[in-house]
């Protein structure tokens, strides 16, 4: 007897279908997942209650037979760059002929998104036969914790998608496995697994409720994932949380590779490639923007370079996540041959990540972005000044209560000429576009150089509909500060 979800009517990532679809059967498996306990969707987190514990998660999996623990697994964490991260190493794995499968969270607009092999969302079709497994499994489960009068011992939403995840690639057969952490790394669902090479990809100030009020706290919720003996590869920067690293790698005897340290990378923006910025500058018609150029190095025995790498996603940001996914990527596959080497810049050309400063669309150029904490503004920020001509610039702004949204506008109000703020349907972490606007007018009076015109709008929709009418041909419309917003925009772009 599964516990009605709060907030059913949810936004895209966590509840939300923006797609409809007429597969038999599939409305009852995603009613029967959303009506589960989702974090995803909930003003608050119990992370360290008794509700977050690997038990339940380890026995439903052994009614299923167990399939996370015969995949080849790279497990990845971090407060910020995981998902893109994620994408490279499946990018490279798969162009170097790994039939690979990719399990990330949350989804923007469908669920079989979550679960991808080389490059392919699970078809629908699939998804229903696997929550039907996945369902006959947990079931006796739910009676066993109701019969005991544990109602909140029954399996969430986040533990059956990573149910699901595990028996698709089993079923496929996949030769790896790219696991992104939910939240944390300890106490996360995927932590079951016994990965190949764990990776942390950065530590920074989000999630402090559940994970800690210092880098160090929060760094110790990320080494969760690391395993005995088992190599690890970490993009940690600050000297804080990057000494937690490294303690808890030497305790548990692992060989450990750090960014800056044992590998790392020089990078080389658009404007100094030889097509130079205007390739894909704001008011340039067509073409893409140029990512930039990656030079990879590690320092070992006998060096080792990768120059020239070309990235599919854009920011200094991502050079660091595309060495991150480099390293890891050559902790499991040790292979220097001409063909090997050339799959790495396959992959990493071939990267996409969607929403991840993503242009949806030229004249005028139409950017749409999930950076939801100050370290990803910071480098969405840094992007548009590296990559895209000076021009003027229209914010369209949504962001979750429990966020430093302060930080946030502080760091985007200096660069854009209007600035739309809205919340996203529905949902309970929504923070109000009055209360937005007022913030913003306290940091505007602290900024004498910067006036931005504020509208503000109930309706993410009508907001979408005055930015882009308000953006001309040889402008910039930016959209970011949630993943929820950007599920809900990206069907209107």
């Amino acid at each position: 007897m599964p516990r009605p979800a709060p907030h059913r009517d949810e936004t895209p990532g966590s509840g939300h279908e923006s797609r409809p679809d007429q597969t038999p059967g599939r409305d009852e498996a995603i009613a029967f997942l959303y009506d589960r306990i989702n974090y995803e969707r909930t003003a608050s987190v119990p992370y360290r209650s008794h509700q977050f514990k690997l038990e339940r998660m380890r026995n439903l999996l052994d009614r299923l037979g167990n399939p996370h623990l015969d995949l080849p697994i790279i497990h990845v964490a971090g407060t910020k760059g995981k998902g893109s991260t994620a994408a490279f190493l499946s990018s490279m794995l798969t162009a170097s002929g790994y039939r690979t499968g990719l399990y990330t969270s949350p989804h923007l607009e469908r669920l079989e998104e979550r679960f991808a092999i080389d490059g392919m969302a699970c078809p629908s079709e699939e998804l229903v036969k696997l929550v039907g497994e996945v369902r006959a499994a947990v079931e006796p489960l739910d009676r066993d914790a109701l019969a005991h009068g544990r109602p909140d011992a029954q399996a969430t939403y986040f533990e059956l998608t990573t149910a699901v995840a595990f028996l698709y690639f089993r079923r496929q057969r996949v030769d790896a496995a790219v696991l992104e952490v939910g939240l944390g790394g300890r106490l996360d669902s995927t932590n079951v697994c016994q990965p190949r090479v764990a990776v942390i990809t950065s530590i920074s100030f989000d999630h402090t409720v559940q994970l800690g009020n210092t880098l160090a706290q929060i760094a110790g919720e990320k080494a969760g994932i690391i395993k005995p003996g088992l190599p690890v590869v970490s993009g940690v920067l600050d000297s804080e949380a990057a000494d937690v690293i490294r303690a808890r790698a030497v305790e548990l005897n692992c060989p450990l590779h750090v960014l800056g340290q044992q590998f790392g990378f020089d990078f080389r923006p658009a404007a100094s490639e030889p097509t130079g910025r205007s390739a894909g500058a704001a008011g340039e018609p067509g073409g893409a923007p140029v990512a930039g150029c990656l030079d990879y190095w590690e320092s070992c025995l006998e060096s080792f370079r990768l120059p020239g790498l070309r990235l599919g996603l854009l920011g200094r940001h991502q050079a660091a996540n595309a060495a991150v996914a480099i390293a890891a990527f050559r902790q499991f596959d040790r292979n220097d041959s001409p063909p090997a080497l050339a799959a790495i810049r396959q992959g990493l050309a071939a990267a996409r990540c969607p929403a991840r400063i993503e242009v949806v669309a030229h004249n005028p150029t139409i950017i749409l972005d999930t950076a939801h904490n100050v370290a990803s503004i910071a480098a969405l920020v840094e992007t548009l000044r590296d990559t895209f001509a000076p021009c003027r610039r229209t914010l369209l702004l949504a962001a979750s209560r429990d966020k430093d949204i302060r930080g946030m506008l502080r760091l985007l109000l200096p660069h854009f000429d209007s600035v739309h703020l809205t919340r996203y349907r529905t949902n309970p972490r929504a923070a109000e576009p009055q209360w937005l606007a007022r913030l913003a007018g306290e940091l505007l009076a602290e900024m004498p150089g910067a006036a931005p015109r504020l509208h503000t709008w109930d309706d993410p929709q009508a907001a979408w509909l005055a930015a882009r009418q308000q953006t001309a041909a040889h402008e910039l419309l930016c959209v970011t500060g949630s993943f929820f917003l950007a599920g809900e925009l990206r069907a209107w772009t």
